[in-house]
């Protein structure tokens, strides 16, 4: 039985991945961590998401349940995920990392924790969006030195970053495809008089609007036609799915940094 601690277990993705660990044979939920001012801090499991029969009472201290877990499941905030992975480092404990937002600084501590520890990163833990992962990457080989890329993203209006950490993957997968610097050919903004299409350029557009749960389009253009790779998600136990999914293949791996493509065998 693989024992999985889940980060902001109160929220919408942490009942998500409660909900599916109950689904999941082998996988139990060992530990609920949530922020110090929590109104579930204290309180049983049961008591959020009912369920199997289970003592599991939220915590705001990830380091005093390490004895309690196998895997962090972490889809929280950047300095949160930061601090929880210093405690998984420190006590031996393996992550699956779906937080968005991370820096380059934050980047850069995540490689680091992997030597000592096994980690999966992905922006997006659908097995779905993984696979287009895959189909963009072969559209950018065929066509992409001859069409405009375009890449749409439509999320909830709660979110708080933008572009959504999956289309700045699909943008990176198709710059590296194309041998292009997606820092230098990214257009995130396009207002006024912007003149004709720069050649070469990636451009990104966002929407923030009611209780989307995540839609991605990814859009090769070329004079007498187009090609669309798209990807609509109705519910976060999609992600759920695929991070648990995540969690039982990081148990044979003692350290390493690894995403979703390794975890479905499409590298």
């Amino acid at each position: 039985m693989i024992r999985i601690a889940i980060a902001g277990a109160a929220g919408r993705m942490g009942r998500s991945l409660i909900e599916a660990c109950d689904a999941t044979p082998g996988v139990t939920v060992g530990a609920a961590v949530e922020r110090a001012d929590s109104p579930f801090i204290g309180r049983d499991l049961c008591a959020l998401a009912g369920g199997n029969e289970r003592s599991v009472p939220f915590l705001a201290n990830l380091a005093a349940a390490t004895g309690q877990f196998d895997v962090l499941v972490d889809f929280t905030n950047p300095s949160a995920t930061i601090a929880n992975l210093e405690v998984c480092r420190a006590a031996g404990k393996r992550m699956v990392i779906g937080t968005t937002g991370l820096d380059g600084a934050q980047r850069a501590i995540v490689d680091a924790g992997s030597r000592d520890i096994a980690i999966v990163v992905a922006p997006n833990m659908s097995i779905g969006v993984n696979l287009c992962f895959k189909l963009a990457e072969l559209a950018a080989r065929v066509v992409g030195d001859d069409t405009d890329i375009e890449i749409v993203e439509a999320h909830h209006s709660q979110k708080k970053d933008a572009p959504s950490g999956t289309a700045l993957r699909f943008g990176e997968i198709i710059a590296g495809a194309l041998g292009r610097d997606l820092r230098a050919c990214a257009v995130y903004k396009r207002e006024g008089e912007t003149g004709p299409r720069r050649p070469g350029t990636i451009g990104f557009e966002s929407i923030r609007a009611g209780d989307i749960v995540g839609d991605h389009t990814v859009l090769f253009a070329s004079a007498g036609e187009r090609i669309e790779i798209t990807h609509r998600a109705s519910t976060r136990a999609t992600f759920a799915a695929g991070a648990l999914r995540a969690a039982q293949w990081i148990m044979g791996r003692e350290r390493g940094l690894f995403d979703m493509q390794d975890v479905l065998g499409l590298r």
